[in-house]
């Protein structure tokens, strides 16, 4: 049975059992209407069809042009045998293959890197990714650096994984960097157009509760965020925000699976007074704050322009600290969600799409319209 997809900043964007990391379909089954059938894709996705991706912008070609010529100084540290691991034509249907369970993966994982190639695919990371974002990359690999003392040495903080779709600079062309709890895709469909999504970010343990890094929450303030915001409504807004008395065991638009969400439910952030709407929006922010300036910007517009109004956070399952709970923010393009259900609420699965640009799939779609390709 799906999960429960039917309950559910600034204005200025094959698991170890003791990491599942598999989708876990019972809880929240009280709570589904059974009235009505699962939908389709493109049921679900048609508010969001009605969505550009925007407009190019000086920023986002100058971002397009930085992002090129970084991933061009990455290949040419490669010798010809990596050349060939890391390049993927991009119309390869491994482009869209993103997950963050552990599993075999193309391309040139970090640990295959000399130490000058390994900083200079971080330097690529740099075009797209703000301070923030990087932090994100490298608190997902310390975390996997914890589970190898736990669990043993098939968890490996060198085996996250870069490729690069097509040729830089050429559109379409882009390119992911991705391992266990980690699928960060991008793509740069077409001049002055760069989409980073999905953008999947995992954590586990979720609060690292012994070591030298006893205490690390990676994702720890988006939780926070989303429990001041449940705390500061009233008894109704709570009622509305509430869309399961259990967590869903895992994100809803996890791979394949975004059809399963249904339209946007809980309380609409037009609904909220101005510290919830202010909290709800620094939600927002801690995604896609992980962003580059020049394209956070970009993100931001294109929030603005779906209404903000629009937007609904909702919550299932506990409100006690500690016990297994589900929130997110959804808009008609844009979703948010996070889940901390394994493990005993300690292992958070996180994820940003954008359900009409997700691997820049509209301006991609524009851009073939516009040059048709033999």
């Amino acid at each position: 049975m799906p999960h429960d997809g039917w309950h559910p900043h600034d204005h200025a964007p094959g698991g170890h059992p003791h990491d599942r990391d598999e989708p876990a379909h019972g809880h929240g089954v009280g709570m589904h209407d059974h009235r009505r059938g699962p939908p389709t894709r493109r049921l679900v996705l048609t508010a969001a069809s009605f969505l550009p991706f925007g407009g190019a912008s000086a920023q986002t070609v100058d971002a397009g042009r930085r992002i090129a010529e970084q991933a061009s100084r990455f290949l040419a540290s490669l010798d010809d045998g990596q050349r060939r691991q890391v390049l993927i034509a991009f119309d390869a249907a491994n482009r869209l293959d993103w997950h963050y369970i552990p599993r075999s993966r193309p391309g040139l994982a970090l640990g295959e890197m000399k130490p000058a190639q390994a900083e200079a695919a971080r330097a690529l990371f740099a075009t797209v990714l703000s301070p923030r974002g990087l932090e994100m990359l490298d608190g997902v690999r310390l975390l996997e650096g914890v589970l190898r003392e736990q669990q043993g040495s098939f968890r490996d903080p060198g085996r996250y994984y870069v490729c690069i779709f097509g040729t830089p600079g050429r559109f379409p062309w882009g390119w992911r960097f991705e391992g266990h709890h980690l699928s960060l895709n991008v793509a740069l469909p077409a001049a002055g157009h760069v989409s980073a999504t999905p953008f999947f970010v995992g954590a586990n343990p979720a609060m690292v509760r012994d070591g030298p890094s006893r205490g690390f929450r990676l994702l720890g303030e988006a939780e926070d965020l989303a429990r001041q915001i449940m705390a500061g409504l009233d008894e109704a807004g709570r009622r509305t925000a509430l869309i399961a008395n259990r967590s869903f065991g895992e994100i809803v638009a996890s791979p394949q699976r975004e059809q399963e969400l249904g339209q946007p439910r809980g309380l609409a952030l037009s609904a909220m007074d101005a510290s919830a709407r202010a909290k709800a929006e620094a939600l927002m922010d801690r995604f896609l704050g992980t962003l580059a300036p020049d394209l956070l910007a970009a993100q931001k517009r294109r929030v603005m322009e779906q209404g903000l109004e629009r937007f609904r956070f909702a919550w299932a399952g506990s409100l006690v600290p500690g016990e297994a709970h589900y929130f997110r923010v959804h808009g008609p393009a844009t979703l948010i969600e996070h889940d901390n259900t394994q493990n005993g609420a300690n292992h958070v699965h996180s994820v940003w799409r954008d359900l009409a640009a997700d691997f820049g799939r509209d301006a991609l779609a524009d851009h073939y319209r516009r040059q048709p390709h033999r």
